[in-house]
């Protein structure tokens, strides 16, 4: 039973379920991962911002796929790591550290998918388009589709938590490994009628503009390498799109293995440890991926070590 006043200021996470022979494997796992994020993402981050011959529109708008990987596990991870140590009637949470922890966990989430679909419109125009790809993807363009991609996920999000943060609250546990939407609303004993319309909408849109997009992309991109007989468009092609496609099917994947998982309360622990790789896979294999097939970065880098040796 839960003892706390109506509308508490203080939640309860319930976090991961893990025996105490586990605890430690757990929390290095988490901890090296998190360390990889954030070293192999900043590191790509600064790469890009330094190196002038990667200020590219790909790039910029790889650099913010890059940024949006350090908040999400940022504001996550760490909360996570000291939740594992601590006995589960300890895992408290204020209500305002929950609610900003809920709306930059959805922000992560949404601004992944803007930033992937204007990165494959990026391609669409690079490779179906190229006598035009510099009149088309200017800094302004760039400029314009990055604010656009972070907008639109802060406005849609901030609407989200904006219907929630109105309920009253009776209850204080939430039964995730950290604070989201969904978790807060069902500690309300209101009508959340309004929330899932809202949520379920939000949800549909943004999954059916983001498929939607990469298929009409690359039915276009493919026919266009079916129909040429250019072997470099081709090369190039297939080298760029199968990373960018690669990358945001991980997301897209470890996003729809959370939502599903979500409607079946008996499968709890199986979908705290999908919430958990959402945050840990994606963020570590984009950087690989792209740092791996970027002829650029890798240049970059070989040119660093060389200095550094001399």
């Amino acid at each position: 039973m839960e003892n706390f006043t109506y509308n508490s200021l203080t939640l309860q996470l319930e976090g991961l379920k893990v025996s105490q022979d586990s605890v430690y494997p757990v929390f290095l796992f988490i901890c090296f991962s998190y360390l990889f994020i954030i070293v192999s993402n900043v590191g790509i981050a600064v790469i890009v911002y330094l190196d002038k011959n990667l200020h590219q529109p790909m790039y910029l708008l790889f650099w913010n796929l890059s940024v949006n990987d350090i908040l999400g596990s940022s504001i996550t991870l760490p909360r996570l790591l000291v939740d594992i140590l601590r006995p589960p009637s300890e895992r408290l949470i204020s209500y305002y550290e929950c609610v900003v922890q809920a709306f930059t966990v959805h922000v992560f989430s949404t601004t992944a998918h803007t930033v992937l679909m204007i990165m494959a419109f990026d391609r669409y125009v690079a490779i179906c388009n190229p006598l035009r790809y510099s009149t088309i993807m200017t800094n302004n363009m760039v400029v314009k589709l990055t604010v656009s991609a972070w907008g639109v996920a802060f406005v849609l999000v901030g609407i989200l938590l904006g219907l929630t943060i109105r309920l009253n609250r009776c209850r204080t546990l939430i039964r995730s490994i950290y604070c989201s939407n969904g978790g807060l609303f069902k500690l309300s004993c209101d009508s959340v009628f309004i929330n899932n319309v809202y949520g379920l909408t939000f949800t549909v849109v943004l999954l059916t503009a983001s498929i939607g997009s990469m298929v009409l992309t690359y039915t276009k991109i493919t026919v266009v390498c079916l129909t040429s007989k250019n072997k470099s468009l081709n090369s190039k092609a297939l080298k760029t799109c199968s990373t960018h496609l690669f990358v945001y099917l991980i997301m897209l994947l470890s996003g729809f293995l959370v939502v599903t998982l979500h409607r079946f309360p008996e499968y709890a622990d199986f979908r705290k440890l999908s919430a958990l790789l959402f945050h840990i896979v994606p963020s570590c294999f984009n950087p690989i991926i792209y740092g791996t097939q970027s002829k650029e970065i890798k240049k970059f880098l070989s040119h660093s070590f060389l200095h550094q040796s001399e």
